[in-house]
């Protein structure tokens, strides 16, 4: 099935024709619950990998503020509780029985860390074919993202390692990848298997990244607009932030576009090696809308499902969460695929 963003509430461009010239194509993926094949494009689903070339792994420091769990810990834990929240339930009946109540504590126990380099963990698998204007390599047709799943020092995100090949050439596909020993506590970067239903729309630059004056005009305009269709609230209080939450950068995975800075002010994402601007490239997301968010729900799932939402919610079907629910996003320069990436929590 494919997903339909609705037309945004305005064309703002033409209401601020300075911002016209500042659209960018993104592509949102619309990772949905599915069993994709190394065949096909996916969100932690498995990889189209040579069964002869080694399995990346990462020796680098890690945040050790919590105890690790494995990645069998972290499946059974939501396939526990998935069952639970979809069963009947009757007033006042826990959850989880005390049978279950005792495995799930200990799931979350955690165990020593492992201490021996960490078997890297598939994110995504992007076939050129299925996103509209990604290009890579002369000769690649693929873009294979691996990250680790654990909080490293330096950013506290997982690190990540892009893999760009050519398809054709794996004529040995290896069948079952090493795993991962330490996985973080809780989860947060084990993406359950999604296929894709991608889409091109039009972003514009977050407020944070527009000249002052300008945001400014558009925080006024766009308190008077909501003013204009919800006289009731005094204060106007969310109209400040219409532009952005509803007419500049769409939620969710995606690939291309503008950086979702929300939290932080932007900074320059330069390349390491040749100082260049560095453009976004994927965008990984803790879930594909929220209350602020709405008008970008897909046609396809304004409906609310028909029986019981288990643990995997609709607007989040591959489960990763950045920090408290913001974006990782990751920036490659455009002089040279062999410079290294940039990563980024927004």
């Amino acid at each position: 099935m494919v997903r339909t963003t609705p037309p945004r509430p305005v064309d703002i461009a033409s209401i601020f024709p300075e911002l016209a010239p500042l659209a960018r194509q993104a592509v949102r993926l619309h990772p949905r619950p599915g069993t994709p094949t190394p065949y096909e494009s996916s969100i932690g689903g498995p990889l189209l990998w040579p069964a002869n070339e080694e399995w990346p792994v990462c020796a680098e420091t890690h945040d050790d503020w919590q105890l690790p769990v494995s990645l069998d810990d972290v499946r059974r834990r939501r396939a526990l509780l998935e069952a639970a929240w979809l069963r009947p339930r009757g007033p006042k009946e826990n959850l989880l029985s005390p049978e279950e109540q005792a495995l799930l504590d200990t799931l979350q126990a955690g165990h020593p860390w492992h201490g021996e380099p960490n078997a890297l963990l598939p994110v995504a698998q992007l076939y050129l074919r299925d996103i509209p204007g990604l290009t890579g390599p002369d000769g690649a047709d693929l873009l294979q993202v691996l990250w680790c799943p654990l909080d490293h020092d330096e950013n506290s995100l997982p690190a990540t390692r892009l893999v760009w090949r050519d398809a054709a050439s794996v004529v040995d596909p290896l069948v079952s990848p090493p795993q991962p020993a330490d996985v973080d506590h809780d989860g947060n970067y084990v993406p359950e298997p999604c296929i894709l239903h991608p889409e091109p729309v039009t972003e514009y630059p977050a407020p944070h990244e527009l000249p002052e004056e300008l945001a400014e005009r558009l925080t006024a305009w766009g308190r008077a607009e909501w003013a204009k269709s919800h006289p009731e609230d005094e204060d106007h209080g969310r109209g400040h932030a219409y532009y952005q939450y509803e007419l500049s950068v769409a939620p969710g995975w995606k690939v291309g576009g503008w950086g979702p800075w929300s939290f932080c002010d932007p900074w320059p994402m330069l390349c390491a090696t040749c100082k260049t601007e560095c453009r976004p490239l994927l965008t990984v997301s803790s879930g594909e809308w929220d209350g602020g968010s709405g008008s970008w729900i897909p046609l396809e799932d304004r409906v609310p499902p028909a029986g019981p939402v288990g643990l995997r919610q609709p607007s989040d079907p591959p489960m990763v969460s950045i920090g408290r629910g913001y974006n990782m996003q990751i920036y490659i320069c455009p002089v040279s695929f062999d410079h290294p990436h940039l990563e980024n929590m927004q």
